[in-house]
């Protein structure tokens, strides 16, 4: 308690900001059965509970606190449950990408000149592929989920880390302590290990948390056209689909979960800032 209190007070005011907002999102995802009073999925009378406006009840006497869409369920339960989907697909999309990047940038970084440039021009082959077009065919190839938008993501967003590894990796290698590691004894996988890639980490946590905000927004993108995670599921891809069509009638169908995409990406820029300036 006392370290994450330490932590928290050398966080700059953005950081703290952009953390705040975050952890606002995920303690709303966590305890979502407990925040809410109706399931994301339900739906009753239809007819008489679809579109209501926001802090209103309905004739089973259930308060909306942020409305219902054109199925009657309740738009905050689809957006705090949705949020969970979001989320585990950012973080778990992110974490495939950060393995496989720092296990490629560092090898080419401590690989010999051969080993270096297979891997440097795979990376840099990756890279120049576009990487909407990419997500978009290989999302239409299979049938949409969840698991295949984390695969998708992972499996096409490594390069940028590997890039990032191997210059910092290489940059630490070059340096004073390293051959003095190496006077001591110390082999090359341990200076690796121990040394370089620890001290190297702090721009690629920064980008890290930058992927986890750009790999929710490309969620959401890929759920909007349908090549994501599929309805009833809520998430907020789906659910800013779903509003699209009502904009002028019931603009808090879309409104709600567009604003909290746009909260998590500017709380993960801001965290992602501060961690690059404390480097």
């Amino acid at each position: 308690m006392r370290r994450a209190s330490t932590v928290w007070r050398r966080l700059d005011l953005r950081s703290r900001i952009g953390l705040g907002l975050l952890i606002l999102v995920i303690v709303a995802a966590l305890l979502a059965p407990l925040l809410t009073t109706i399931g994301p999925d339900v739906q009753r009378d239809v007819a008489k509970t679809r579109f209501l406006a926001p802090f209103t009840s309905d004739i089973h006497q259930v308060f909306h606190p942020l409305g219902t869409d054109r199925l009657g369920r309740d738009v905050w339960a689809r957006l705090v449950h949705g949020a969970r989907v979001s989320l585990l697909v950012g973080v778990m999309a992110m974490t495939v990408s950060l393995l496989i990047g720092v296990i490629v940038g560092s090898a080419a970084a401590a690989g010999s000149r051969l080993a270096r440039s297979v891997l440097l021009g795979v990376t840099d082959f990756g890279l120049g592929i576009p990487r909407v077009v990419l997500l978009l065919l290989l999302a239409s190839l299979w049938q949409p989920s969840a698991t295949l938008v984390v695969m998708v993501l992972g499996l096409t967003g490594w390069m940028p880390v590997a890039r990032l590894v191997y210059a910092e990796t290489r940059s630490q290698l070059a340096r004073p302590f390293v051959e003095a590691s190496a006077a001591l004894g110390a082999g090359r996988l341990r200076i690796l290990l121990r040394h370089a890639l620890p001290n190297g980490m702090a721009p690629v946590m920064a980008l890290a948390t930058l992927g986890v905000g750009n790999a929710i927004t490309l969620e959401a993108g890929l759920s909007f056209l349908g090549l994501g995670v599929q309805p009833p599921t809520a998430s907020w891809g789906t659910m800013i689909a779903s509003g699209r069509d009502t904009v002028v009638n019931a603009p808090w169908v879309g409104l709600a979960p567009g604003i909290a995409l746009v909260l998590v990406v500017i709380g993960c820029t801001l965290v992602a800032d501060g961690v690059r300036e404390r480097r």
